[in-house]
Formats: C-alpha cells, sequence, structure tokens
C-alpha cells in the first residue's frame, strides 16, 4: 500500500476512534442523567443526615405505632403492602422503610400504576427491546431494572391489569424478568413495596386482583390510618406545612388561634394531610397574619360560579392583583406591593412575570 493509501487509512482510524468515543461519552451522559432522575425522585432527605421517619410527623398513638412497624420491617427483605385512604402519606412510608433499609444508598424508584396507561404498563415496569412495537426506537431499561439494589415503589398496584400482574407474581416469585420484545432473561435484585387505597381482599373476591398475587404482596402490612381519626397529630403537622410553605415563598409564618385549630380539628378532612398541606399552603400564599379556617364547600369564599374551586395559582394571582390595586401600582419601596405581601421587590416581579400580572399604574 502507498504512502496516500495509509494517510487515507490513518485518518479514518482517527475518525473511528472518535466516534467510539462519542459513543462512550453518551452512554456516560446517559448513565449519570439517570442517577440524577433517581436522586430527584429521593428528595433531598434520601440524601441526608435525617432520620428515616422524619417526614412522618406526629403525636398519636397510631403514628407512633407506625414508626414502629417501619423500623421493625425496613432491616429485613419483607415485601410490604401499605394500606390507607388517598392522601394519607402511603409515599413517605414507603420511602421511611426504604431509607431505614440496608438498600438506603440504592435507588428508590417510585411507580404511580393508575398514572401508566394499560398499553404502557408492560414497557415501563419491565423494559423493552428495540423495535419491539411501533416506536421502540431503542433498548429501554424498565423501572424493575432500574431498582436493582434498590427499592421499587408500586403505588395504586389495584389498578394493573390482569396481565400485568401475572408478570408481577413471576418477577417477585424469580427475582428475574423479560423485556417486552425480549428473549434473554434479566435478574434484578429489588425490594417490592406496594401501596392501595382499595381493599385488595374485596378486589381479590370481585376478580380484578389476582389471589396468589395478593398473598405474596400481604406479607408485611401497614395500615396508615385517616386524618379524622387522629386529631392530636393536625396541629405539629399544619404547623409542619407553615413553616414549609413560609420557607419556599418567603413569607412570615402566620398564627393559629386556638379557636382555629379547635375548628380544624372538628373537620373531617376527607382529602387528609394533602387537603391540610394544601389549605396551609393557600393560607400563606394569601399572607394574612392570623389563619382563618374556612371548610371548603359551597358556604366557603374558595369557589367561583359552579361551586368550582380556585387552584392556588389562581388564589394567589387574585391576591397579588388586589395588593397592586391598593397601592396603585406600586411595586417596590415600604408602602409598595412587595412590602405588604412580606416578599423582596424582585420575588414579586418575577412571580407577576410567571402568573402573566402586568400593572397599570394610577394617575
Amino acid at each position: 500500500m502507498d504512502r496516500d493509501g495509509l494517510k487515507l487509512l490513518s485518518a479514518l482510524a482517527s475518525q473511528i476512534a472518535i466516534s467510539i468515543d462519542r459513543v462512550h461519552a453518551y452512554d456516560k451522559i446517559a448513565r449519570l442523567q439517570i442517577q440524577t432522575r433517581h436522586e430527584q425522585r429521593q428528595g433531598p432527605d434520601e440524601r441526608g443526615e435525617c432520620l428515616p421517619t422524619d417526614d412522618i410527623i406526629g403525636v398519636s398513638k397510631a403514628v407512633e405505632d407506625l414508626h414502629e412497624l417501619i423500623h421493625k420491617v425496613a432491616l429485613t427483605q419483607s415485601t410490604v403492602l401499605i394500606n390507607g385512604e388517598t392522601g394519607v402519606g402511603k409515599e413517605l412510608v414507603a420511602r421511611a422503610v426504604h431509607r431505614a433499609s440496608p438498600r438506603c444508598k440504592g435507588p428508590f424508584i417510585c411507580v404511580n400504576c393508575a398514572a401508566l396507561p394499560e398499553t404502557l404498563i408492560d414497557s415501563e415496569l419491565f423494559g423493552h427491546e428495540k423495535g419491539a412495537f411501533t416506536g421502540a426506537i431503542r433498548t429501554k431499561e424498565g423501572r424493575f431494572e432500574l431498582a436493582d439494589n434498590g427499592t421499587i415503589f408500586l403505588d395504586e398496584v389495584s389498578e394493573l391489569p390482569l396481565s400485568t400482574q401475572s408478570r408481577l407474581l413471576r418477577i417477585l416469585q424469580e427475582k428475574e424478568y423479560q423485556r417486552v420484545g425480549g428473549t434473554r432473561t434479566l435478574h434484578s435484585d429489588f425490594r417490592l413495596i406496594t401501596a392501595s387505597n382499595k381493599n385488595l381482599a374485596d378486589e381479590v373476591a370481585q376478580g380484578r386482583f389476582r389471589a396468589d398475587l395478593f398473598f405474596r404482596l400481604n406479607v408485611f402490612p401497614i395500615n396508615v390510618p385517616p386524618l379524622r381519626t387522629r386529631k392530636e397529630d393536625i396541629r405539629p403537622l399544619a404547623s409542619h406545612f407553615l413553616k414549609l410553605f413560609c420557607t419556599r415563598y418567603d413569607r412570615i409564618e402566620p398564627d393559629i388561634s386556638d379557636s382555629e385549630m379547635e375548628k380544624m380539628q372538628a373537620y373531617p378532612w376527607p382529602g387528609n394531610v394533602r387537603e391540610l398541606a394544601n389549605m396551609m399552603e393557600r393560607a400563606v400564599i394569601l399572607g394574612e397574619p392570623r389563619i382563618k379556617f374556612l371548610a371548603p364547600g359551597p358556604s366557603g369564599t374558595t369557589a367561583e360560579a359552579g361551586n368550582r374551586p380556585q387552584t392556588l395559582l389562581e388564589i394567589e394571582k387574585a391576591h397579588i392583583r388586589k395588593t397592586i390595586t391598593l397601592t396603585h401600582g406600586k411595586i417596590g419601596g415600604s408602602d409598595g406591593a412587595s412590602a405588604l405581601l412580606g416578599l423582596k421587590r424582585t420575588t414579586l416581579i418575577k412571580r407577576m412575570k410567571r402568573l402573566e400580572i402586568t400593572v397599570e399604574k394610577s394617575a
């Protein structure tokens, strides 16, 4: 081969080497993105030094028992089934079990089964091979694969179709599975935690849930009681959420009088802890010095035409507009809207842009 041919081969080899390096770099970036998503799912508490059950707040006997159950089962490899109404904090319990377990340094993969389209559930849980179906342009790792050496949490597990329940039973028994469209058997070392707001025994009786899978999931059941049965937890929970949202929105923490707390403790809280958190967030956004409890419903002040509850963004937007009107369009200064709202001038301007609020100064 002549000198020109050698030069050409050398140039081609260099280009090939660069392409290979790029492939490795892209693969490394993809893995780092997956790791980042894991950390984002876990939240700051999982990466910090807090106690595993710090997020489960309360002084009632029910909460004390809940903490005890979490610490007992966390050190085992047992499958856990968390039962409770919507909004009681089932995911918090699952995260607490993970944080207190030997797998705490591994990933915590959270899957809301009710939010997955039935046609994509198997692909999301078990992954798929390239070309397995229309649109499968690359091989995708499933949630069980991502949960290797960690914990996978299946929320609303009662919503899984029967065909997926069969595959879930196999991976529980054998710790092995195949991606959709694949023939290679894969293994994953995971711990499974599930949750449901339905009575799975009733679902089994109705033929909507496999009995053999129910028995596999129900090894260690944890029942999270509704907020209406533990009224003594409302005060510490309300205080926690006020501090949380005041920090988030840079506000001064409002007071809750004993009379307003009595109203809150008399309310049944059908939305449980989530409803209480939303109510405290609304109170912080309104910026009043004292919280006034108004039970939701047609008699409350949070409804528009047709009794549709306002969203938090609608409430915030209306409150900012009202304050700007009071200050005749003045934003900064000691007598401006930002001072009345307890916000920095720049913070208020950013929120106004986000909420598309314009200022028309009075003449």
